[in-house]
């Protein structure tokens, strides 16, 4: 069976630069994917202590569907509206401490940490776009 090819794939032509991954989509994905598993964890927790109070179908449906979204919104990252997408799951997770009062700290620091990893994944990705430039630069200067 023939495997289909990527669009970089097809495109790609010997001697090509590879392209350079972004940091920032690349920790953005990461705590998107461990808050996937705490929310999991969580909506556990809550089912566990409030199912009496709260439908068990709710409260499983719910957590499930935002520990979903958070494994898809890492796919969207690279679109100008996935950061942003980002942020209203933050705000989505530490609204969860109205159902386990613990998933205020935990959301806020998975927000906390979310900031970091974009505002830090931006400065590397500035950072190693200057010092491929820089580069390009010093090929062109020296061709070997």
């Amino acid at each position: 069976m023939a495997r289909r090819m990527t669009k970089a794939q097809r495109e790609w032509r010997p001697g090509m630069p590879k392209k350079r991954r972004s940091t920032k989509i690349m920790f953005a994905s990461t705590v998107l994917l461990l808050e996937a598993f705490v929310v999991f964890f969580a909506t556990l927790a809550v089912f566990g202590l409030r199912r009496d109070e709260i439908s068990p179908a709710l409260i499983l449906t719910s957590g499930l569907i935002l520990s979903v979204l958070l494994v898809l919104t890492c796919a969207v990252l690279t679109k100008r509206w996935g950061i942003a997408v980002g942020w209203v799951l933050q705000l989505v997770i530490i609204a969860g401490g109205f159902l386990e009062p613990t998933m205020f700290v935990v959301g806020l620091a998975f927000a906390l940490t979310w900031l970091y990893g974009l505002r830090q994944g931006r400065r590397v990705d500035r950072e190693n776009a200057e010092r491929d430039r820089l580069q390009a630069e010093w090929e062109k200067a020296n061709p070997e």
